[in-house]
């Protein structure tokens, strides 16, 4: 029987791996490359992943026409949001909290790959966790 990982342990696993694709990679391409990679690493590491993960969104009672999009959802329970931009939006960790509301998940990490250390670049947003 498997245990189930929790939020933290997992996230560890996801940085571990972002870290070893930055290591290979660098900085300055595409956040498609990085999602590629990032991807390959995770199952290499035998991670459970959802690419690109459709997510309803309610509204007053109905389901929205549009879905909500993530970009990784690891082992159902971290929603990682890919970026490869110089410097992250003041909006980029609020609208990862209002992803983790929507999909009624604790942890999220938004990954920006366009830094020089990886370090820099890892962003952890909690929904009551």
């Amino acid at each position: 029987m498997e245990v189930a990982m929790h939020e933290n342990e997992i996230s560890k696993k996801i940085i571990g791996a972002a870290i070893e694709v930055h290591r290979i990679l660098g900085p300055g391409l595409l956040e498609s490359v990085y999602e590629d990679a990032l991807c390959h690493e995770l199952h290499l590491r035998e991670i459970r992943y959802e690419r690109q993960k459709s997510v309803p969104i309610p509204y007053k009672g109905i389901k929205l026409e549009t879905d909500l999009r993530l970009d990784l959802l690891v082992e159902d329970k971290v929603v990682v949001d890919l970026k490869a931009k110089v410097k992250l939006s003041p909006i980029d960790k609020p609208q990862l909290l209002t992803y983790l509301r929507l999909c009624e998940k604790k942890l999220g990490l938004i990954l920006n790959f366009h830094v020089t250390v990886l370090r820099d670049g890892i962003h952890r947003v909690v929904n009551n966790l």
